[in-house]
């Protein structure tokens, strides 16, 4: 049986920062950015194209709750840049609550350290700076 691994998408596999950086809206830009036009996070695309051979992968991402519209933003991204992983989304303020092996996210305000599984998180330290090193981490130590 595969191990489950859940993985967000803003700053994750989608660069979020820069999107927000380039609105230039300060405080609060989860307001102003448009999810569908988001590029992909370098390594994302071929890190979960090889995750997906021995994983089974879900995206577990947060939405703005002010902004409904994004909800299917986020999908029409997903399915545009990761169309394998259309079915596999996961709407969530609450990570913690999520069941699965491995949470991959760049946050710790949803939960994150407490999801029951190993929570790796996303471009904070060496180990899990980027795709190419938090691939060898999983590899490491989950197969």
């Amino acid at each position: 049986m595969k191990k489950t691994i859940y993985i967000d998408m803003d700053g994750v596999i989608s660069n979020f920062a820069k999107a927000a950086a380039e609105q230039g809206n300060g405080h609060r830009p989860d307001l102003y950015v448009d999810y569908r036009n988001l590029e992909v996070m370098p390594g994302a695309k071929e890190a979960l194209l090889e995750l997906n051979k021995d994983f089974d992968i879900f995206i577990a991402s947060t939405p703005p709750w002010s902004r409904p519209e994004c909800w299917g933003h986020k999908r029409e991204w997903i399915e545009e840049h990761f169309p394998w992983l259309k079915r596999k989304i996961m709407l969530t303020h609450r990570k913690d609550l999520l069941i699965g092996d491995i949470l991959v996210d760049d946050s710790r305000w949803r939960g994150q350290p407490d999801f029951k599984g190993t929570w790796l998180w996303f471009g904070t330290n060496q180990r899990c700076l980027d795709w190419p090193s938090t691939l060898k981490l999983i590899y490491k130590n989950h197969i």
